[in-house]
C-alpha cells in the first residue's frame, strides 16, 4: 500500500529572456543565442491571440521576459 500523502515536487527555476533580443540568426551563434533570438521572436508576436498563448506557456514553464530597454 502507498503512503497516505502524495507529493509532486515543482521547479522553482525562472529563466528570464532579456528583450531585445537577436532579430536574425548569425553565423556562429551558439545554441544559447539561437534560443535567445527565437524566445524573443515569439514575445514579439503581432497577432494577440497567439501572443496570449505564449504567454500562457511562458508562465507554465516560468520563462519571465525582461525588457532591458525600459530601464
Amino acid at each position: 500500500m502507498g503512503t497516505a500523502i502524495e507529493y509532486q515536487k515543482l521547479m522553482t527555476e525562472i529563466v528570464y529572456i532579456n528583450l531585445p533580443g537577436p532579430e536574425e540568426p548569425g553565423p556562429g551563434m551558439t545554441g544559447g543565442e539561437l534560443l535567445h533570438g527565437f524566445l524573443a521572436e515569439l514575445h514579439r508576436i503581432s497577432n494577440p491571440e497567439l501572443r496570449e498563448h505564449v504567454n500562457a506557456l511562458s508562465s507554465k514553464w516560468n520563462v519571465r521576459y525582461r525588457d532591458l530597454l525600459d530601464r
